[in-house]
C-alpha cells in the first residue's frame, strides 16, 4: 500500500483587500539622486518616491471596516464626547486600568509622565532605552539606566525573552543610588531598539516583587503589549491555552501605570493615552493635559480619532489578527536566513532587524553602517527602513561624543494588514542583492545634526 502523501497546508492573511492604494516603482537613477537629496536619512525622503515602506508601523496600519465605520459616528464636542467614554471603558476593561487621560499620541504621554514623576537628579532604570522615552526623561532632569539582560545586546543570542530586566542590576542601581532617588522602572514590551524584544511574566512579576519591597513604582509602556502577550502565549509554560487578551490584562495587572502610543496595536492613525491605578497622577496629568494637548475628554484627539482607538482595542487581542502580523516578520525571517543575511534574533514581534555590523563588518560604527545600509537598500529597491544605532543613540551630553550602543541594526517594519507575502518576498531580494554586493559600499560622514532625536532630520554624504 502506497504511504500516504503529507499535504502541507498554506497559511493566509485573516482579511480580504477591499480599498488598494497604489504604489509606483521608480529607476535606480530616479532612487539614486532621491536619496541624495534627502541626505542619504531615509525619514527625509518624500513617500511619493517609496515603493514598499517599512519605515514604522507607528501609524501606518490599515484600519478595519469596522474602524471606519466607527469614524462616522465621531462625536466632535468640545468637551464631554461620548467617544472619550467609550474608549475609557475599554481602556478599563482591557487594561485594567481605572484612570485613564488621553494624548495625541505616545510621545504626548511620554511628555506627561516624565513631569509628573521625574525630579532633577532621579534615575530611571529601563530594559533598554527608547529615542523619545529617554528624551523626556532627560529633559525632567533625570538620567536613565539601562537594566536589561545582557543577552539583549548580542544580536546572535536566541534567548526567547530578551526584554528581561536583569534583577541584579536594577538592585545594584537601588543600593547605589537609592530607592528616593528612582521615581519608578520603566519596562517595554516588546523592547524595541533590542529587535521586538518580549520579557516572560515571571521576569516582570519578579521585577514587581522587588520594586514592591523598596517602594518603588513600576510603568509600562504598554505600546506593542499585545506582541509581549503573544510571545508569553507561545513561549512561556502555562500560558498556551490563555487568550491574548487574559494575557495583557494579567501584564498590566503588575503595573502602576502605563503609556501607550495607539498608533501602533490599536491600529489608527493617530492617538495615544496614559493609564494609571494612582488618582494622584491622574488628577496630575488630566490637568497638564489641558495645558499641552487638550481639554482632558480630547486630548488633541477628534471624537472619530477616539471612537477608532476603541473599537481597535477589541480587534488587537484577537488572536488569528496578532498571530498573523508576527507571522508576517517570521516568515521574512525564515527567507532571509535562507540567503545568510543577518538580522537580530529570535525574530521579534514588528520587525526585522539587520544586524548592520555583521553586514558590513569593513565600515566602522564612526561611518554609521546602519544608517549606510539603510539608504543601499531603499536605492536597489525603493523598500524604506531606518536606522536603530549610533545616529540614533545621540551624543553624550557631558562629554559630546558618540554613544555608541553595541546594537547597530536596521529596521524594517510591518505595518499591520497593510502589505502581502509578494511584498516580503520582494524586501528579502532586495536585502539579498544589497548583501551580495555588500563588500562595495562604504560608509557616511554627517553634515547637518539638530539637537533632539537627531535620527529623524540628519543629514549625511557619502564618503
Amino acid at each position: 500500500m502506497a504511504k500516504k502523501k503529507v499535504i502541507r497546508r498554506s497559511w493566509a492573511e485573516p482579511f480580504k483587500i477591499k480599498v488598494v492604494e497604489p504604489i509606483r516603482m521608480t529607476t535606480r537613477e530616479y532612487r539614486e539622486k532621491a536619496m541624495k537629496k534627502a541626505g542619504y536619512n531615509t525619514f527625509l525622503l518624500k513617500s511619493e518616491d517609496v515603493y514598499i515602506d517599512l519605515l514604522t508601523d507607528s501609524g501606518t496600519n490599515a484600519m478595519s471596516d469596522y474602524q471606519w465605520a466607527g469614524m462616522m459616528i465621531g462625536d466632535e464636542a468640545y468637551a464631554g464626547s461620548k467617544n472619550f467614554y467609550y474608549l475609557w471603558d475599554n481602556v478599563k476593561k482591557y487594561y485594567g486600568m481605572p484612570y485613564f487621560v488621553p494624548t495625541h499620541q505616545g510621545r504626548a504621554a511620554e511628555h506627561l509622565i516624565s513631569k509628573i514623576l521625574i525630579k532633577p537628579g532621579d534615575y530611571i532604570p529601563g530594559n533598554m532605552y527608547f529615542t523619545t522615552t529617554k528624551l523626556h526623561q532627560e529633559l525632567a532632569g533625570g538620567t536613565f539606566v539601562d537594566v536589561i539582560i545582557d543577552e539583549a545586546h548580542d544580536p546572535a543570542n536566541a534567548h526567547p525573552f530578551k526584554g528581561n530586566v536583569d534583577l541584579n542590576k536594577l538592585e545594584n542601581l537601588i543600593k547605589k543610588v537609592g530607592a528616593k532617588k528612582i521615581p519608578y522602572v520603566s519596562m517595554a514590551g516588546p523592547v524595541n531598539m533590542a529587535g521586538g524584544q518580549p520579557f516572560s511574566m515571571a521576569n516582570l512579576k519578579a521585577v514587581r516583587e522587588l520594586t514592591k519591597k523598596h517602594g518603588i513604582k513600576l510603568w509600562f509602556d504598554a505600546t506593542r503589549a499585545c506582541e509581549n502577550a503573544y510571545f508569553i502565549k507561545e513561549r512561556e509554560k502555562g500560558y498556551k491555552k490563555k487568550t491574548i487578551a487574559a494575557i495583557l490584562k494579567e501584564m498590566c495587572s503588575y503595573f502602576d501605570g502605563l503609556w501607550v502610543s495607539a498608533k501602533k496595536d490599536l491600529m489608527v492613525n493617530i492617538g495615544g493615552f496614559i493609564a494609571t491605578r494612582s488618582k494622584k497622577v491622574f488628577e496630575a496629568a488630566r490637568n497638564l493635559v489641558v495645558v499641552y494637548e487638550g481639554l482632558h475628554t480630547y486630548g488633541g484627539l477628534a471624537g472619530r480619532d477616539m471612537e477608532a482607538m476603541a473599537r481597535g482595542i477589541e480587534e488587537m487581542v484577537l488572536y488569528d489578527n496578532i498571530k498573523a502580523r508576527v507571522g508576517q516578520v517570521e516568515y521574512a525571517g525564515r527567507r532571509l536566513t535562507e540567503f545568510g543575511v543577518p538580522f537580530v534574533q529570535p525574530v521579534g514581534g514588528h520587525a526585522i532587524f539587520l544586524d548592520a555590523k555583521a553586514f558590513l563588518p569593513h565600515i566602522p560604527q564612526n561611518e554609521f553602517p546602519a544608517q549606510t545600509l539603510a539608504a543601499e537598500i531603499y536605492i536597489d529597491s525603493g523598500v524604506r527602513s531606518m536606522e536603530r544605532g549610533v545616529v540614533s543613540a545621540g551624543r553624550d551630553p557631558k562629554t559630546g561624543d558618540h554613544h555608541y550602543p553595541k546594537l547597530e541594526l536596521v529596521r524594517l517594519t510591518l505595518p499591520r494588514r497593510v502589505y502581502t507575502q509578494a511584498h516580503i518576498d520582494v524586501t528579502v531580494e532586495s536585502i539579498a542583492s544589497v548583501y551580495e554586493e555588500r563588500k562595495k559600499i562604504k560608509g557616511l560622514k554627517m553634515v547637518y545634526e539638530p539637537k533632539y532625536l537627531r535620527f529623524f532630520q540628519a543629514r549625511f554624504e557619502r564618503l
